[in-house]
């Protein structure tokens, strides 16, 4: 996202503004963390196979897919900040619909609205990231993916909690839901108010990535369905596949939530020093070990490791690929809105691929097929090779809003 300033914005309004989008991050992650550890829950609720749980699954990725374009459209209309606290609570506050559902139809309806808001806000969210991360003048989207981690570290956390009690997830999430709600309320409050310039054209409601951007997106791609399928069905394959009770399965949700955190929280530093395709091929070793375990594992303890090592091994790979895609071509927001798409359409089609395959199969042979994927990171990692171009805008006293180009 790039523009023209009709004032500049000094130092210290730049680090509230950084530190209010992180907490943005943090809180939108909590929701997500939250919902993952209670799906062996939802699925007994609703009384579903692992076939169509995992058709219920596809729609949060779904309803994101056909509703990411319109936030383009509404953060021209009502500025960045309004648009992303309309945004921000509608998602906080749709934690509450998916445990409600008695039937994978009215599931199925639930997870829909859940995941269009979900990706509203997170494209609503990444845009301002990118825009504070070039004020800056130094990466921070890294560490502010890390920060959704951390809030889905949090979430999960609680969530697993809430399991091993055997606590209502129908409780839980209520709770969760206005507190997470409140929460980003309050931060969006600091973000960078940008708007758009008086009498310019609103975006279009589809945005194409430009070819540049397609190998991108393909390597965000299969990043993403590695997140996806590791966040959605590690509690189930540790219950199913290694009988394990429902605190330790929920238990693997966090391990895996936890090192994402932690490699992104630390990726800005080890991209800086070793470069995107380095990184990103470390990573993708380091997720294909974890694949292995997983798919090899005896134990809980195994698996649980597994699934933490492809959570080290993916942690960069998006915020990479969104800051890849900015540099890309002539129009950053255009490419960035593309690889969005593109990742999303891997988590639509991550769950329900790994039920199928399940069903057909095994679990197992499913995360044998994310293994493949995150081997893929190693060989594709060449396509971020180029280094960021940052656009530093020169600080000043004075703290206003900031107007920018659609």
């Amino acid at each position: 996202m790039t523009g023209d300033t009709d004032s500049t914005l000094s130092p210290a309004r730049l680090r509230r503004a950084r530190c209010a989008i992180a907490a943005v991050f943090c809180a939108h992650g909590a929701v997500t963390g939250s919902f993952a550890t209670r799906i062996p829950w939802i699925q007994e609720h609703a009384q579903l196979s692992a076939g169509t749980l995992g058709l219920a699954l596809a729609f949060p990725a779904l309803g994101a897919a056909l509703a990411m374009p319109l936030a383009g459209r509404v953060n021209h209309v009502f500025g960045a900040r309004t648009a992303l606290r309309m945004l921000l609570a509608l998602w906080t506050l749709s934690l509450i619909l998916p445990s409600l559902a008695p039937n994978l139809a009215t599931l199925c309806l639930a997870l829909l609205v859940y995941g269009a808001t979900a990706g509203m806000a997170d494209v609503a969210m990444n845009a301002l990231g990118v825009e504070t991360e070039n004020r800056l003048g130094r990466s921070i989207m890294s560490s502010l993916h890390g920060m959704w981690s951390v809030g889905a570290l949090l979430g999960s956390a609680a969530g697993t909690v809430a399991a091993h009690s055997g606590a209502d997830a129908r409780a839980h999430h209520l709770i969760a839901a206005l507190v997470l709600t409140a929460a980003g309320l309050i931060a969006v409050r600091g973000v960078l108010d940008l708007r758009s310039e008086a009498g310019a054209q609103a975006p279009p409601h589809f945005a194409l990535p430009p070819k540049s951007a397609l190998l991108i997106g393909a390597i965000g791609f299969a990043a993403v369905f590695a997140e996806g399928a590791s966040l959605d069905w590690s509690a189930v394959y540790l219950r199913d596949v290694l009988d394990s009770d429902a605190g330790v399965a929920a238990a693997s949700t966090t391990a895996f939530a936890l090192t994402m955190a932690l490699a992104r929280l630390a990726g800005d530093r080890v991209v800086d020093r070793f470069g995107a395709v380095r990184t990103v091929r470390a990573g993708g070793v380091l997720a294909t070990a974890g694949g292995l375990f997983v798919v090899t594992a005896g134990h809980p303890a195994a698996a649980m490791a597994g699934f933490a090592l492809i959570g080290l091994g993916i942690a960069v790979v998006v915020p990479l690929a969104f800051a890849a895609a900015a540099r890309s071509g002539p129009a950053p927001a255009q490419a960035i809105a593309g690889v969005a798409t593109i990742t999303y359409t891997s988590g639509l089609i991550a769950p329900s691929a790994i039920g199928a395959v399940a069903d057909a199969t095994s679990l197992v042979v499913s995360f044998g097929l994310v293994t493949l994927l995150a081997f893929a990171l190693v060989a594709g990692a060449v396509v971020l090779r180029q280094k960021p171009a940052v656009d530093v805008s020169p600080a000043a006293d004075r703290d206003e809003p900031a107007r920018i180009q659609p």
